[in-house]
């Protein structure tokens, strides 16, 4: 009788153990509803574990990565009503703080899917640190660029698209990352400055611009009437519908700005849309070229007297100029 008692306390004692946190799937609180089931139906140990590491933990893992995924595409939803605009260098922040937002979630995503793995990542969190903090001495000036990059960024010191000087290079900033700022010059050259690198940052195309324009006459020339005809030539410029939207304010006439060897100085100034100043002020130029050929103002040429002492004490006096 004992005999045949022995297998029936047998068959119990695989579902008393299981219940007692001693089964293959681990604690019966912790453990997966499909691994006990087959534990408790079959009795096999290897089974449960095999549909655990198979199905059970592969299925949690994509759920990990889809719920990710989801999160991810929220946030983007979230950020892109919250920075709402149009400006280049609001999308910049935009880029820069979407990165951020999706590093974060996928960085969690892998952390839970490698514990669902059963790693321990106390060890590997800590060397992590150890790491970083290595690295961190070791490319200060990586970091460097990287810190400059985000307060650069953040305070809205120029953005793609803009003209800047950035003392070794000026140019049309054609790209920006937290460790560089890549821009091309009027020679078409192409400059990767490291944002580390960059002590100062001259934007001219940021809120508004301004178009200067030196004029030089001859001494002859009226200046008051020269000024009228400045005057007039770029508020004929102001009228035109084509550049409404270049021109923000009235032309000014600063008046004589130096009197030179061979001509006298006239400043017209004129304020613009951003990055608009060179083209309006191409534009000046050949209208008050036009102006002064209509009103008979003569552009002034290089002249030269020449002072010849003779022998006998007497000064001849001859006048040259770049024409003769």
């Amino acid at each position: 009788m004992l005999l045949n008692v022995l297998p029936l306390f047998a068959q119990v004692v695989p579902t008393a153990a299981a219940d007692a946190g001693t089964s293959p799937c681990g604690v019966p609180a912790e453990a997966s509803s499909l691994c006990l089931s087959i534990y408790r139906s079959t009795g096999n140990g290897v089974l449960a574990q095999l549909s655990d590491t198979i199905v059970v933990r592969p299925a949690k893992i994509a759920l990990i990565f889809a719920v990710a995924y989801v999160a991810r595409r929220i946030l983007y939803r979230l950020l892109r009503r919250l920075i709402n605009g149009k400006a280049r260098r609001v999308e910049t922040v935009a880029a820069l703080i979407r990165s951020i937002a999706s590093a974060s979630v996928w960085t969690i995503a892998v952390i839970m899917a490698l514990s669902e793995l059963g790693l321990n990542l106390g060890p590997l969190i800590a060397g992590a640190g150890i790491v970083g903090v290595a690295v961190g001495f070791g490319a200060q000036n990586l970091v460097r660029d990287f810190l400059s990059g985000i307060f650069m960024l953040m305070e809205d010191q120029y953005g793609v698209g803009d003209v800047i000087d950035a003392g070794h290079a000026t140019g049309t900033v054609e790209s920006i990352s937290l460790r560089t700022t890549r821009l091309r010059d009027v020679n078409g050259t192409v400059w990767h400055l490291p944002n580390g690198h960059i002590e100062r940052v001259g934007n001219r195309s940021q809120q508004w611009s301004r178009a200067v324009l030196d004029v030089d006459v001859s001494y002859e020339t009226d200046i008051n009437h020269a000024t009228d005809v400045i005057k007039a030539a770029a508020q004929s410029m102001c009228e035109d519908p084509d550049f409404a939207e270049s021109i923000l304010a009235e032309p000014e006439v600063w008046g004589v700005e130096n009197l030179g060897l061979d001509s006298v100085t006239i400043r017209l100034v004129l304020k613009t849309a951003p990055h608009d100043q060179l083209p309006v002020t191409r534009e000046l130029r050949a209208r008050i070229k036009g102006a002064f050929d209509d009103a008979g103002i003569e552009i002034p040429f290089t002249q030269r007297t020449i002072w010849h002492r003779n022998g006998d004490g007497a000064v001849a006096v001859l006048a040259r100029s770049s024409e003769d």
